[in-house]
């Protein structure tokens, strides 16, 4: 089912033009970002405004169908962040040169691995390197953003 447009626009509004995952600015993107079912479709999830977030197609590739991940500190398994029912800064913070999200809460470490919103997973941190020359441009960290 395709979201209408008015939706996807209320969607990107609401979101301040940032993924709602890793605040990547959709400014800084070649094409708007995408919709990410908090509950996938695949396991039941709607179109309903509630159940939409906007993410960045790195986000939206890594977070997949999946609704869990590990939390690394606790090895327990609990629900990852949901931008409708969650406070950002409530679960993240940014560390002190801006460049990786900090998980502070068992469902924000959790978000941050199952994502690897900082490629901790990768030889080249692409994204620490990518946020370096927002910092760079004045574009990041987001702080007019009222969520956080």
């Amino acid at each position: 089912m395709t979201i209408p447009k008015s939706l996807y626009e209320t969607v990107r509004q609401g979101a301040q033009f940032r993924c709602e995952y890793c605040h990547y600015p959709e400014l800084l993107s070649s094409a708007p970002l995408s919709i990410d079912h908090i509950q996938p479709q695949s396991l039941g999830g709607s179109n309903d405004r509630n159940n939409l977030a906007l993410a960045c197609r790195r986000c939206n590739e890594r977070r997949y169908n999946f609704t869990t991940g590990v939390d690394p500190e606790t090895g327990e398994e609990v629900p990852l962040f949901n931008p409708r029912q969650q406070i950002w800064s409530d679960h993240f913070l940014w560390s002190a040169d801006a460049l990786k999200i900090i998980g502070i809460t068992p469902s924000g470490r959790a978000t941050c691995n199952r994502l690897d919103l900082n490629d901790e997973r990768r030889e080249e941190p692409f994204i620490q390197n990518a946020r370096q020359q927002w910092i760079a441009a004045q574009l990041h960290p987001p702080t007019d953003d009222p969520r956080q």
